[in-house]
């Protein structure tokens, strides 16, 4: 558990490889920790979520806005941190439930500043929707469904991601 909850820390703000790679194996070993296991791994994921946050927002400050202003696009950023942070929540949300690195956006919600509640209540929901689901199949299916989840989930998150906000970005704009 302790491995767990460092590499779902150092994950949301720097490491490369994402904590199924543990919690897969950690839950077929042992079924009956599987919300133990989610639960440590959406604890650290979040507070290292934080992390990357606070990382993005120091860096902006001391590197990133002198960079824009040299090249002469601090407005263009402006535009593009409103943009941001009207769609952060879904944003923060679907990269916590798919395939997309959650570092990248840790580090963009620090750097155009969304709001730090929102930004931690994304983060909750969309760890906690993934390591819940994939600790939830193994669960109640076993080894059969491994495959599955190793091959095929991200797709399938993402495309239920993608439908959803689809479909709210529909109602807001057409209807």
């Amino acid at each position: 558990m302790p491995a767990l909850g460092f590499v779902s820390f150092i994950e949301s703000s720097v490491f490369p490889i994402p904590p199924d790679v543990m919690i897969i194996p950690m839950v077929m070993a042992e079924r009956d920790k599987a919300w133990r296991i989610a639960l440590c791994a959406t604890v650290f994921s979040v507070l290292g979520g934080a992390l990357g946050y606070l990382i993005g927002y120091g860096l902006y400050e001391s590197v990133g806005r002198p960079i824009l202003e040299l090249y002469g696009q601090s407005g263009r950023f402006a535009e593009f941190q409103e943009t941001y942070n009207e769609l952060g929540w879904w944003l923060v949300i679907g990269a916590g439930v798919t395939p997309f690195p959650y570092k990248v956006i840790t580090i963009a919600s620090g750097v155009t500043g969304l709001d730090f509640v929102t930004f931690m209540l994304a983060s909750v929901i969309g760890r906690a929707g993934r390591f819940f689901l994939v600790a939830a199949l193994l669960w109640a299916f076993g080894p059969p469904i491994r495959r599955f989840i190793e091959k095929h989930l991200g797709l399938v998150t993402l495309a239920f991601f993608v439908l959803l906000f689809g479909g709210f970005l529909a109602i807001r704009y057409i209807f």
